[in-house]
C-alpha cells in the first residue's frame, strides 16, 4: 500500500488553490482503466484571490502565457508573480478575454477604461489541464505498483503534502476514485467507498450509461454532493483515514 509523502511545494495541477484554515474535501475525480478523466467536481476551491481598484497606468506588468492573462512582472497588495486575471470590473475572464469579449491586454493599456478593478489570484485550472493531470496521475499509480518490492501492490493510495492529502481507491475492475481534501480530514477511505456505492448505484445501473464514458447523472451528482457534506462536517463513514 504505497503511500507518498510530499515536500510543502504543492505539485501544480490537480487543486487551484489551498489554504483554508477548516478541514474541507476540495475536490474528487473519477479516472477509467484507461487512464481517461470521466468524471470531476471541484468541492471547494479556496484560493488567495486579491480585488484592486487602478489607475492609469497600471503598475503591473501583463502577459498572455497559455492561453491565461498573467503577472509577469510586479508584487504589490498580495498581488504576485504568476497571478492571472480572474476578472475585471466584476466580470469574469475567459482565457485572455473577459466574459463580454474584451481583449484583456489591449483593454488594461487604454487609460480611457480607467479607473479598473481587477481580481488576481492563482490561475484556474481549464478542462484540459484536469484531462492531463488526472492521466499523469494514472501512469504514476501503475508506476507505484511496479516499484513495489512486495508482489500484488495496489499502488500509490495516498499522496500527502502540508497543504493537501490525495486519496486513491482503485477498484477491481481498474476504476479509480480520486479525493483531495485537507491533510486534517477524518474518514476519506471510507468516503471513497461510498463514493463507490454512488458510482454502482446511479452510474452503472442507469441504462443510458456506457462503461468507460463521462459520468453525466443528476442523481450522481446529487448524493455525491451530499456525502461531501456529510464527510466535511462530521467524517461519518467510517475512521480517521
Amino acid at each position: 500500500m504505497p503511500r507518498c509523502h510530499a515536500p510543502a511545494a504543492t505539485p501544480a495541477g490537480l487543486i487551484e488553490g489551498l489554504g483554508s484554515g477548516k478541514m474541507a474535501i476540495f475536490s474528487v475525480y473519477v479516472v477509467n482503466k484507461a487512464g481517461g478523466l470521466i468524471y470531476q467536481l471541484d468541492n471547494q476551491n479556496p484560493r488567495s484571490e486579491t480585488e484592486k481598484t487602478f489607475s492609469y497606468p497600471l503598475d503591473l506588468v501583463l502577459k498572455v502565457h497559455d492561453e491565461r492573462v498573467l503577472v509577469s512582472f510586479g508584487q504589490r497588495d498580495g498581488i504576485r508573480v504568476g497571478h492571472s486575471v480572474l476578472s475585471i470590473n466584476g466580470i469574469d475572464v475567459n482565457g485572455r478575454n473577459t466574459a463580454d469579449g474584451k481583449e484583456i491586454v489591449e483593454f488594461c493599456g487604454n487609460p480611457s477604461n480607467y479607473p479598473l478593478s481587477i481580481r488576481f489570484g492563482r490561475p484556474r485550472l481549464s478542462s484540459n489541464e484536469k484531462l492531463m493531470l488526472a492521466s499523469m496521475f494514472h501512469s504514476l499509480f501503475a508506476i507505484g505498483s511496479q516499484l513495489s518490492p512486495e508482489p500484488g501492490s495496489s499502488g500509490i493510495e495516498m499522496l500527502e503534502t502540508d497543504t493537501f492529502k490525495l486519496h486513491c481507491f482503485q477498484t477491481l475492475t481498474g476504476i479509480k476514485f480520486m479525493v483531495l481534501s485537507d491533510p486534517r480530514q477524518a474518514g476519506i477511505d471510507s468516503l471513497l467507498r461510498k463514493i463507490y456505492e454512488l458510482y454502482s448505484d446511479y452510474a452503472l445501473k442507469n441504462p443510458f450509461y456506457s462503461l468507460e464514458m463521462p459520468i453525466r447523472c443528476e442523481l450522481f451528482d446529487q448524493n455525491l454532493k451530499s456525502a461531501l457534506e456529510i464527510a466535511e462536517k462530521a467524517g461519518t463513514f467510517g475512521p480517521s483515514s
